[in-house]
């Protein structure tokens, strides 16, 4: 680096490691990592800030803080040279307004990300060369160390918003996305759904180098189909969003957050509220879930859409509380154009159906409640349940998405004990799929807390409750809570082990009779 003529625009690049620019040429900084540290500091919270704050960040009280903050400030100003006027500094207070590309990335942090231009996004994300001021930690400055953290986390999250939106607006220009793709594949390693998106772009570019003799290579492919795990079963075939039947939509929920869905059969409808580990087209061909969907088609129109930080829906979503889920459904439902319609809650959706239906009774002519529970672990308050759970949580945040399945089979055989090791492999290979480790801690953090308790005696609609006598997720006496709670709820038990009910099974065919019945009996009320 070089020390460029004090002229022209200086700027302050915070997305990675931190540089200061002026006329695209880098500028030497002081060697001194607390200096360099209070300038970025300085630079993208943009306020005044106290200089005895300053010196409870950044100094330790043995020291002389005030002189080091003096001295810290005096390299400052040699690094600004022309601009030192941009460093407000008197004997209270110090401030410094320069450009950033943080300061560029910001508007798009909490904006619905469709609204703004390729142009813009391609930009913006192009600015960032790596984590937020990657090579600026101060292991003793806890409250910078935290600030840091913080902002690092809310880049990391623009950035994969931003990348996905890019992919899926050129998914027809497959050169241009595919560098888009792998870059949101390095954040996302465990993302086994990207790779396969990775892997569709790949083949669409070289089949576009080789045009002329595009059959040859589309049949050659086909040639080295072959069975092996799910996800090379998978990756080998037609993904079912090809089929019209099967076509994925996408819509915003009001934070901006995509939203994935989609339509199947004909008939009264019913609308599945989104519960965890699911993905719209792998379910179709996952046994776990795929006799749930034909069997809900058959004579009705079904609609699904995946939970925020699942499947197709964004990942690494920041919010995942309780009213955000319901607001999503209303998103769902809007976007989808569903007038009235029967609502299914599974597991942890039931609460958030219990809570749209007392809003919106009006658009509920039914609903149905499965698995469900009034409160979550945390909050039903058992010290050897709530002990129990976190150590599962600490599991899960670390073992999720190891390849060892250890954790995994042991985290399956409590959702269901009944399945065959092929329903085992199957459920490994969905829990990669559709959440990621940390997405998979939150929401299960998120859950502990739901209590709708209070919400049960405002229940307006028809209801149905089911639940299966031996479930190890949810507790049957959730179940009876629940349909207690909810005026004119009929509740009925369902002999089996398994929180998510198995084909074959005595038990689902005796859910979808009754799911049918309901169905009949209240589409035209």
């Amino acid at each position: 680096m070089t020390d460029a003529p004090h002229k022209g625009l200086l700027d302050l690049c915070v997305l990675g490691d931190f540089q200061v620019v002026r006329d695209g040429a880098l500028l030497d900084l002081p060697p001194s990592r607390k200096t360099r540290a209070l300038l970025a500091y300085l630079a993208v919270t943009g306020k005044a800030h106290q200089r005895e704050r300053l010196c409870e960040i950044f100094w330790d009280i043995p020291d002389d803080p005030r002189g080091a903050l003096r001295w810290s400030l005096s390299k400052i100003r040699q690094v600004l040279g022309d601009d030192e006027s941009a460093l407000v500094a008197d004997r209270n207070t110090v401030s410094l307004k320069l450009g950033t590309d943080y300061a560029r990335l910001l508007p798009l942090v909490k904006a619905d990300l469709s609204m703004a231009s390729t142009e813009e996004l391609e930009a913006v994300a192009g600015s960032i060369r790596g984590d937020f001021l990657a090579d600026l930690s101060l292991e003793r400055c806890f409250e910078y160390e935290a600030w840091r953290a913080g902002v690092a986390s809310e880049v990391e999250i623009a950035e994969l918003g931003m990348l996905r939106e890019l992919i899926e607006r050129l998914a027809g220009e497959p050169r241009r996305a595919l560098p888009l793709a792998r870059r949101l594949r390095r954040l996302l390693p465990e993302d086994i759904g990207l790779a396969e998106e990775i892997a569709a772009l790949e083949e669409k570019v070289r089949a576009a180098a080789a045009q002329p003799t595009g059959r040859s290579a589309q049949r050659g492919a086909t040639d080295v189909a072959q069975m092996q795990s799910p996800s090379t079963q998978l990756a080998n075939r037609p993904t079912p969003a090809q089929d019209p039947g099967r076509a994925v939509h996408f819509c915003r929920a009001r934070d901006g957050t995509r939203l994935a869905f989609a339509k199947t059969g004909s008939g009264p409808p019913i609308l599945r509220a989104a519960h965890w580990m699911s993905h719209l087209t792998f379910d179709w061909d996952s046994p776990i879930w795929r006799h749930w969907m034909r069997e809900l088609s058959r004579r009705n129109q079904l609609v699904r859409y995946d939970e925020r930080c699942n499947g197709l829906s964004q990942r690494h979503v920041a919010d995942v509380s309780f009213d955000t889920m319901v607001s999503d459904l209303e998103c769902v439902v809007e976007a989808a154009g569903l007038d009235r319609f029967t609502l299914l809650g599974l597991s942890q959706s039931c609460a958030v159906s219990i809570a749209y239906a007392i809003r919106h009774p009006e658009k509920v002519s039914g609903m149905i409640l499965y698995g469900g529970y009034v409160k979550g672990w945390r909050a039903r308050g058992d010290p050897g349940e709530i002990a129990t759970r976190e150590a599962v949580s600490t599991l899960m945040r670390e073992s999720w998405g190891k390849s060892n399945p250890m954790f995994r089979q042991a985290f399956c055989s409590m959702f269901i004990p009944g399945a065959t090791h092929e329903h085992f492999a199957w459920m490994d290979d969905l829990m990669r799929r559709t959440v990621l480790p940390d997405d998979a801690w939150r929401l299960q953090t998120a859950f502990s807390v739901i209590d709708v308790s209070e919400l049960l005696e405002k229940v307006r609609v028809p209801t149905l409750v089911l639940h299966a006598r031996e479930d190890n997720v949810a507790p049957v006496e959730s179940g009876r809570t629940m349909a207690a709670g909810i005026p004119g709820a009929s509740f009925l038990e369902l002999e089996s082990q398994n929180h998510i009910l198995l084909e074959g099974e005595p038990a689902f065919d005796e859910f979808v009779a009754h799911v049918r019945a309901f169905v009949a009996g209240t589409a035209g009320s």
